[in-house]
């Protein structure tokens, strides 16, 4: 792990962070490299991106006490940063909230944060079914520590989403379903519309995305798995 690094900063965002106004901040480096990734910058070369140091986030929240909520922390894998919990704290501590996105590959560290209290809100990225993660991630993922991370959130009482993009030629109806039925029971899913642009791999750059209608069908199908499903990107 290494210490928090941010690369990016969003100033407002109202869809980053649901039912609450905020500030995203983008940390660099990843451990997956999923194809169809927007910011392969923060991935592959974080490096050629300016560096935003936490003392600059923390200023501009001072400034905007009072018209925001909260700070969304994403990547990258923000879990990768051993200095991620001194940062989320220093939010909190300003009276912000703080939503994390992750890939959950790092139980240990989400374990941390949620004791310290230091989140309010989880998003998780479930990239595809358990028997596939290693195919559409392309790295040699450890499922038991995708396991424990969905664990510690099912079991636990902070609000969570777990969220899929839907990516054509990766992902279609009968994976969703397998991913629902590996989820059953949780609190809240998000079908993700794939984004054609700048991605990881340029082969994924041009592909067309599913009509809206067929995600919002995936989620008619998978709608009674889950206290809440959603479809996200329309």
């Amino acid at each position: 792990m290494q210490p928090v690094v941010i690369r990016g900063m969003h100033k407002v965002s109202l869809v980053d962070f649901p039912g609450n106004i905020c500030a995203t901040v983008f940390v660099s480096g990843c451990n997956m490299r999923c194809p169809y990734c927007h910011n392969p910058e923060l991935v592959l070369e974080p490096e050629n991106l300016p560096r935003i140091s936490g003392e600059e986030v923390l200023a501009f929240l001072v400034k905007r006490k009072g018209l925001m909520d909260g700070v969304c922390i994403t990547g990258g894998e923000p879990t990768l940063h051993k200095e991620i919990g001194t940062f989320a704290g220093q939010v909190k501590e300003l009276g912000f909230k703080v939503k994390l996105d992750t890939n959950g590959s790092n139980p240990r560290v989400l374990s941390q944060l949620l004791k310290r209290d230091l989140l309010d809100y989880v998003a998780m990225d479930i990239k595809a079914a358990p028997g596939r993660y290693r195919e559409v991630t392309r790295t040699p993922v450890n499922l038991e520590d995708i396991r424990s991370s969905i664990h510690l959130l099912v079991t636990g009482d902070i609000r969570y989403e777990f969220r899929t993009t839907v990516a054509p030629g990766l992902i279609n109806d009968e994976e969703v379903l397998s991913i629902a039925g590996w989820l059953a029971g949780a609190q809240k899913y998000v079908l993700q519309q794939y984004r054609p642009g700048t991605v990881l791999d340029v082969t994924f750059s041009g592909r067309r995305p599913y009509e809206i209608s067929r995600l919002k069908n995936m989620a008619e199908k998978v709608a009674g798995y889950f206290a809440s499903v959603e479809v996200r990107g329309t």
